[in-house]
């Protein structure tokens, strides 16, 4: 019998939280039950397997990610939109690398799939931005796959402390910004 009150929505977040705080390679149906205090098996009662569970993490991470850049972005545009859209990706991914580590390579499950609405709305984000530098459409998908490599690169690095080196990361994150900043009105020139 799952535990009163106890809600898919309660074993996501669990589960998120989990993830977070042990790495999302390291998350398991065992310490979830035992967080949420009950037994594993009653864990079935809202999802249907480990997968399912990282799933709707992948769901949750990119709603949550969608909705930080979002926000940061409102009323911007440009460079101001590009540095609030790049700040808030990478501070999502320093509070939260578990559950971010969970969007990585996530299959959509079929049209109806969540997370694939989730991640269409993300992509206008990200679009939203390139827009507003006059990115032609034949060049988005270009542009797009680079913002998310260049933005997941260098935040999943500063959480893996890969930055060793002397200098400080934030003047690094500065540069590559107006180095971004530069290319693409460049490109939106072309």
């Amino acid at each position: 019998m799952p535990r009163v009150g106890l809600s898919k929505t309660d074993v996501v977040a669990a589960g998120a939280q989990l993830a977070d705080e042990v790495g999302y390679g390291n998350l398991a149906l065992g310490p979830l039950a035992t967080r949420l205090g009950v037994r594993t098996p009653s864990l079935y009662k809202h999802i249907d397997s480990l997968a399912d569970l990282q799933h709707c993490i992948a769901t949750l991470a990119i709603t949550e990610l969608d909705a930080r850049t979002r926000d940061a972005m409102h009323g911007k545009s440009g460079t101001d939109a590009l540095l609030a859209f790049a700040k808030a990706w990478r501070q999502y991914v320093v509070d939260h690398p578990g559950r971010y580590t969970a969007t990585i390579g996530a299959v959509f499950g079929g049209p109806e799939d969540p997370l694939l609405q989730v991640s269409t709305r993300m992509m206008e984000s990200s679009e939203a931005v390139l827009r507003g530098y006059g990115i032609a459409e034949t060049d988005m998908v270009h542009a797009l796959r680079m913002l998310r490599c260049t933005f997941h690169g260098f935040a999943t690095l500063q959480v893996s402390d890969g930055f060793q080196w002397t200098g400080g990361t934030e003047e690094s994150f500065d540069w590559m910004i107006r180095f971004l900043d530069r290319g693409l009105s460049e490109v939106g020139r072309d």
